[in-house]
């Protein structure tokens, strides 16, 4: 087995990939590593996602946890931001996120929060993966009064629409929203979240039976809330993904507004208040060129990261930056949350509108979106570790962004969440940079062996 940890977690499909045995040793291993930083029964708490192997999985990290002697607090079907938040809220000692996020739901994932509500670091990720892969290294299981409990906090879902509703400073009254919740965890909280901020609010998609999630609805599938928008008298929309980390907005008109743009309306209302420290928004090589030509005209410094939000986050916490994020709808807004938050970026959006009259159209105006075009090729580990490797992919690529000049871009890299090959390119003309796209995919599955592509803008 290679790595457990991605550039979110661990994931793949239940049951097999992430199986109950791999499940329960992260949980021993998470119980281990903890109990070194602490001088009392180490206190974990684990929400979970609405796919049908969350209970499996839950009960098996928390037979790991108990195993090796810590307690273990179960929050439910909760966002995973509210993991993060609760784990600070409640003094716990590390919290645990069952979700694949966007994928499927039989894929599931296991996403590790420290004490201060922030992603694990990879040195920390690194000690798990040395205790759960190095078989001589004993896992210490306790026996008798040392077995740890599991416990149930009924108000989870409570605690945290309360710290979201505090992050505003007024009523949202006389705005009329949709939501589309996924099927997933945004079901559990967004409809008394916005109606309690004052919206009128009508939710779709907040229906799960363990295997509806992101089934053609939800961020990943846009399209959908914007006809359900256009086709309704709705001001905006806004769409979560599985575990509600990250939003897409729909205007009333039917129109994306990604991450990028979220990020640009967010960053120059905060700025205009004297709330942007550096006068500075981060992002990863994936953000549209319109969003640094957005930054060049506003005056905002534009810090890039390789793609990933935790790199983000990194990049914010190092040099005290307040916002920053990815083009596919993570968000975060530092002064309020430790990582990204899809139902906190909308009700900003929505205050942001509030505050100023104007529509998310108008609002999103603010930032020309250059064409963009994505090809996803599937890969299996092999491909993905010869790719960078291979001459004739390079020359490819090379030609292309000879082609383009300093009118676009070319970024070619592996998914750290799927088996993915990723192709982008960006420039002036779409019907060259999709050529050039579809070009550089087919050299990549001639030269490292396979056929098959999945595209997507």
């Amino acid at each position: 087995m290679g790595r457990i940890f991605g550039t979110d977690g661990a994931r793949g499909v239940a049951n097999t990939e992430i199986s109950c045995t791999l499940a329960m040793d992260i949980g021993r291993a998470v119980g281990m590593v903890i109990s070194e930083k602490t001088d009392r029964r180490p206190r974990i708490l684990i929400g979970r996602d609405t796919r049908i192997s969350g209970d499996m999985l839950q009960s098996a990290v928390a037979a790991g946890l108990c195993s090796v002697g810590s307690d273990v607090v179960l929050l439910g079907v909760v966002p995973t931001p509210a993991v993060a938040y609760l784990v600070t809220a409640m003094g716990a000692d590390a919290g645990i996120m069952l979700s694949a996020s966007h994928n499927p739901y039989e894929f599931n994932g296991i996403k590790v929060f420290g004490p201060q509500g922030f992603k694990l670091t990879d040195e920390q990720e690194f000690e798990i993966e040395e205790i759960v892969l190095d078989k001589t290294i004993p896992f210490s299981v306790q026996w008798g009064a040392r077995v740890g409990r599991v416990y149930e906090e009924a108000n989870a879902v409570e605690r945290y629409i309360t710290h979201l509703l505090s992050t505003i400073d007024a009523p949202l009254g006389g705005i009329c929203v949709a939501l589309d919740c996924s099927n997933g965890s945004a079901s559990a909280t967004a409809k008394a979240l916005f109606e309690r901020a004052g919206a009128f609010v009508t939710v779709f998609h907040a229906g799960p039976d363990g295997i509806n999630i992101n089934g053609r609805c939800g961020s990943t599938h846009i399209e959908t809330l914007s006809q359900l928008v256009k086709s309704g008298k709705f001001d905006c929309g806004f769409a979560f993904d599985g575990d509600a980390d990250r939003c897409l907005g729909v205007t009333a008109e039917g129109e994306l507004v990604d991450g990028d743009r979220i990020i640009a309306v967010l960053a120059k209302d905060l700025r205009a208040r004297g709330r942007l420290p550096g006068d500075t928004a981060v992002v990863t090589v994936m953000s549209n060129l319109g969003f640094h030509k957005f930054c060049e005209q506003e005056g905002i410094g534009a810090a890039v990261t390789k793609v990933g939000d935790r790199y983000v986050l990194e990049n914010m916490l190092e040099n005290g930056y307040m916002i920053g994020g990815e083009q596919s709808g993570h968000v975060i807004l530092r002064e309020f949350m430790t990582t990204g938050d899809g139902q906190l970026t909308a009700l900003q959006l929505l205050a942001v509108m509030k505050r100023t009259g104007k529509s998310l159209r108008e609002l999103a105006e603010v930032m020309r979106v250059y064409p963009q075009v994505m090809v996803n090729i599937r890969a299996d580990p092999d491909m993905k570790s010869r790719l960078e490797l291979d001459e004739g992919v390079r020359q490819a690529v090379e030609k292309v962004r000879a082609a383009l000049g300093g009118q676009g871009r070319v970024l070619v890299r592996v998914s750290g969440t799927e088996p993915l090959i990723r192709v982008m390119i960006e420039g002036v003309d779409e019907a060259y940079i999709r050529a050039a796209a579809e070009e550089i995919a087919q050299t990549i599955k001639e030269r490292l062996g396979n056929n098959e592509s999945d595209q997507g803008l």
